[in-house]
């Protein structure tokens, strides 16, 4: 290696240090979503699989609570951490394919400075380490073009089945490295080897508990989420949300590097056929399929992690291309101002998710995930608990019961008495907690809860508290004491799903 490749090596990893660093102090300070602090529960009973999704996310979030506690900063650690080997992955698969140091650089950088990868990895979900493992299914089958070795086939499987512990998405990989051996004429080989099958019986070995846990459950959360791919009716209102919402996560500079990348793959202007094809097989496969997906229901846009690695090296494909010389500007100014941009944007988004103050404390699209104002909230809801005595705090859903789960002190009874799949592997809590006095936590309603209605003789509002950021009132609760309770307090009704 040159001096001058040492250098870029130096600059680029110091570089992905200092924003893994701004994302700790950001993971610091923002209060957990609702959706992170129902994962961290799942932490707190590791299981082979839950309702909704494998357990990686359950897996990160322990390991990040083991080293720094029950902390925001705790839940978030290690799933930013994991941003360096990321890194790496990414910068070694677009070494490979297209054969330069410097294209190498910009992929990783341009990867970190997304907002699917930096807000990504400190919003702690599942698309945070199945990222991480896309990145890793990539530069192994770049290994494998690289080598010509089958031994390469094992680490894809690990890969692989790191990512379908993240989410079932991963299993688009299958069909996307199918697709990638077949339009390459010397890789058709693979085929008939058998390492590409032993792969996958890594894979299928590392993915065999959340198998295993949903045969014992009744394939709850298989039906759950493949459920979802099944067409009701054509519905066109969700199609228009999709690029905006891609545009917005990749940065809108990235983006257009990215699209002008992919164009460039496909018209062969760059690297060998296989490394392009490895590119596109990987992105168009799960691309495709949401686009399809979105003319029926609505795609959130982290769904699409998987498909960044492969995003951000076509984008630093475009960087390093000679364009037409209007074109070329365009390139430059893109790269030039890519990670400036993106840098800004988290910290905009920061800033507005824990303050507001850039949309005049109105509401927008952070407010009610963002759980600023809980630390108040539940230091208010644990006087009046005390002060009554209750033994248990219910909420009608999970991301409430989560939320005082995280923010109530630890030995409180917490619990959602509906939907007791979501709880299956925290089992039901102590049975003397549930005769007694008990409170109900929900937003400020005009009627009673049916659940609370019907479950219990004597239902009484002792106190009502808003949750607020800034001036801005996000949601009132109503704090209600129960008492006398008419049946069981817990509803062990069967999901809809098995319905």
């Amino acid at each position: 290696m040159s001096s001058d490749e040492a250098r870029l090596v130096r600059d680029t990893s110091l570089a992905i240090m200092a924003l893994v660093a701004l994302r700790l102090v950001g993971a610091a300070w923002t209060p957990l979503t609702f959706d992170e602090a129902y994962y961290w529960t799942w932490s707190q009973h590791l299981a082979p699989g839950y309702y909704d999704h494998p357990p990686g996310v359950a897996l990160v979030i322990r390991l990040g609570t083991l080293i720094a506690g029950n902390t925001e900063f705790g839940v978030r650690l290690i799933s930013i951490v994991l941003a360096l080997p990321m890194s790496f992955a990414v910068y070694r698969t677009a070494a490979i394919l297209f054969g330069g140091q410097r294209v190498a650089a910009d992929a990783a950088i341009l990867l970190n400075v997304t907002l699917m990868a930096a807000v990504g990895t400190l919003i702690v979900t599942p698309d945070s380490p199945l990222l991480v493992a896309s990145s890793f299914v990539l530069f192994f089958l770049a290994k494998v073009l690289q080598t010509d070795r089958g031994a390469w086939w094992l680490a894809v499987g690990a890969a692989v089945g790191a990512a379908l512990l993240s989410k079932y998405t991963a299993l688009f990989f299958g069909p996307a490295i199918l697709i990638w051996l077949l339009s390459v004429a010397k890789l058709r080989r693979w085929l008939i080897s058998p390492w590409p099958y032993l792969g996958g019986v890594v894979a299928l070995a590392i993915f065999s508990p959340v198998i295993a846990w949903n045969a014992d459950h009744h394939w709850v959360s298989f039906i759950k989420q493949l459920g979802r791919s099944r067409v009701a009716e054509l519905n066109f209102a969700f199609i228009g949300e999709l690029i905006p919402t891609q545009v917005a996560f990749a940065t809108p500079l990235v983006f257009i590097l990215g699209v002008m990348g992919l164009y460039a793959l496909s018209r062969g202007d760059s690297g060998a056929l296989a490394a392009r094809a490895l590119v596109s097989a990987v992105f168009w496969t799960i691309v495709v399929y949401f686009f399809w997906h979105s003319l029926h229901a609505r795609v959130e846009a982290n769904w699409f992690a998987p498909v960044y690695p492969a995003f951000a090296i076509a984008a630093a494909v475009a960087a390093h291309l000679t364009w037409q010389t209007r074109t070329q500007r365009v390139v430059d100014f893109c790269r030039r101002w890519a990670s400036p941009t993106g840098v800004l944007m988290f910290l905009l988004l920061l800033v507005q998710a824990n303050t507001g103050v850039l949309t005049g404390f109105r509401r927008d699209a952070t407010v009610r995930s963002v759980g600023v104002g809980w630390v108040q909230l539940a230091r208010q809801i644990e006087a009046v608990r005390a002060s009554f005595g209750a033994t248990c705090v219910l909420a009608p859903d999970y991301g409430t019961t989560s939320w005082l789960a995280f923010y109530l002190p630890k030995n409180v009874c917490v619990m959602q008495p509906t939907e007791r799949i979501r709880w299956i592997n925290m089992g039901d809590p102590d049975p003397a907690t549930l005769p007694g006095k008990l409170l109900f936590v929900d937003e400020l309603r005009s009627t009673t809860q049916p659940y609370v209605k019907d479950t219990f003789e004597r239902i009484e509002r002792v106190a009502e508290f808003r949750r607020i950021r800034g001036p801005l009132v996000i949601e009132t609760y109503g704090i209600d004491l129960l008492q006398r309770a008419k049946k069981p307090v817990l509803d062990n009704s069967a999901p809809p799903e098995l319905k």
